[in-house]
């Protein structure tokens, strides 16, 4: 027998003898960290009843004609069957090819870009002012932080009573100085405005507390060295404060990213999506097809898969961006 022949043969042997001895690692890695399985396993569990089960639903729906009129249901004594149908990909084709869909993802798009921008940049800014030595540095800290503590849902209908056209506090302070009164809610970009102001509002404090840490966490002397060097604020601020917080900012940008293209609580309860759907995003639009009118649940869980798509995209697309400047993502 050849060397050639025989280094084959024994590369085959070493091969089934490998697939062979991969069961057995298998339990031994279970016998040795079995307690490590059995505390994921509820979690697991969890996930699976609360996430795998609804998405796997949503899918099914989405590939079907299911409205409010052919679900399944039990009246009374009575149990109507359900009689839609599968109609394939026809909901995403109907909504990839609407006016409407491609108006909410821009509004979407514009409204979580601005938010984000705002969050970063005025978070960035109050963490850095709070990086000094001030006196009643800790009391500044909790006011600031005080926005984050109260439920989305509160704040709403806190900022929608101030945004009312009769009684509200901002058109008061306009008649106090002799303005007229404004529709914040009633003028398509003024409510756009106005629900751009409270998610900015309360999403500020994450974005300040993230930053602080990440502030904190870089050396003194870097900046003291550079001051003896003659790097002027400007210069220290570019050179050594943004590169020292690229790793908490990658993080926290996509995650307010995540946040605000979802973010359902303060469109729903602001505005409503009105005046007409002008301040609707693509969340709340999915809500309203699916619990409105006749609900269409069907195209409901089509649009929940299509924005789902699109930070799946987004998210890749941005782990993408950072590993081609070096980051561990």
């Amino acid at each position: 027998m050849s060397s050639t022949a025989r280094g084959r043969a024994a590369g085959d042997a070493h091969a089934r003898g490998h697939r062979r001895g991969e069961p057995g690692r298998v339990r031994r890695a279970i016998r040795a960290h079995w307690y490590a399985w059995a505390m994921v396993a509820p979690v697991v569990v969890v996930m699976c009843a609360l996430v795998g089960w609804p998405l796997a639903r949503g899918i099914f729906l989405s590939l079907t004609d299911a409205t409010e009129a052919n679900i399944g249901r039990t009246i009374g004594v009575n149990v109507i069957p359900a009689s839609y149908e599968f109609v394939g990909l026809e909901n995403y084709a109907g909504i990839l090819t609407s006016g409407v869909f491609w108006a909410k993802l821009t509004w979407t798009a514009v409204w979580t870009v601005a938010c984000v921008a705002l969050h970063y940049g005025l978070g960035l800014g109050l963490a850095m002012l709070l990086n000094r030595r001030l006196r009643f540095r800790s009391v500044y800290r909790v006011l600031l932080i005080l926005p984050w503590a109260i439920p989305a849902f509160v704040a709403a209908f806190i900022w929608r009573y101030l945004y009312n056209s009769d009684y509200g506090v901002f058109n008061a302070m306009l008649g106090a100085v002799g303005l007229g009164p404004v529709g914040w809610l009633d003028d398509p970009t003024t409510a756009r405005i106005a629900v751009i102001a409270v998610n900015v509002w309360l999403g500020v404090p994450f974005m300040m507390v993230a930053l602080l840490g990440g502030l904190q966490g870089i050396s003194r002397e870097l900046y003291e060295a550079a001051e003896v060097d003659g790097a002027g604020p400007g210069q220290r601020f570019r050179h050594i404060t943004l590169p020292g917080l690229r790793a908490v900012s990658s993080t926290v940008i996509l995650l307010g990213t995540i946040w605000t293209f979802n973010m359902f609580p303060v469109i729903f309860l602001v505005t409503g999506g009105g005046p007409g759907s002008e301040t609707e995003i693509l969340v709340t639009y999915a809500f309203r097809e699916a619990f409105t009118g006749v609900r269409n649940y069907s195209g409901s869980a089509a649009w929940g898969l299509i924005i789902l798509g699109l930070l799946v995209l987004l998210a890749l697309g941005y782990r993408r961006a950072l590993r081609r400047q070096g980051e561990v993502w």
